[in-house]
C-alpha cells in the first residue's frame, strides 16, 4: 500500500487586482478627461440654452457630471476597501 503524501495546505491568496469595480471605478474617473479632450465634439454655438453657447454650458455640465462620476467611484473604491479587508481577515 502506497501512501501518497499530504499536500500541503493552500497559501492565502490575494484577491485580483483587476475586479469589475475597479473597471467601473476607472471608467467613472476617465469619462470627464475623454469628454473635455475630445474638443471636437462640442466645439460648436448650437444649440444655445439660455443665451449660453453649446461650448460652454457642455464643459459646465460636466462639472457637475464630473463631481458625481468621482463621489460615485470615491464610495465604490471604500467598498471596494472595505471588502478586501474583510476577506483577507478570514
Amino acid at each position: 500500500m502506497s501512501a501518497e503524501p499530504e499536500a500541503p495546505p493552500a497559501p492565502h491568496t490575494e484577491p485580483p487586482v483587476v475586479t469589475p469595480v475597479r473597471v467601473v471605478i476607472a471608467l467613472c474617473l476617465i469619462a470627464p478627461f475623454v469628454a473635455m479632450l475630445w474638443v471636437g465634439s462640442y466645439a460648436k454655438t448650437d444649440p444655445v440654452l439660455i443665451g449660453i453657447p453649446f461650448f460652454y454650458w457642455y464643459q459646465m455640465v460636466w462639472v457637475v457630471v464630473s463631481t458625481a462620476l468621482t463621489m460615485v467611484a470615491y464610495k465604490l473604491w471604500q467598498r471596494d476597501q472595505r471588502a478586501r479587508k474583510g476577506g483577507a481577515s478570514q
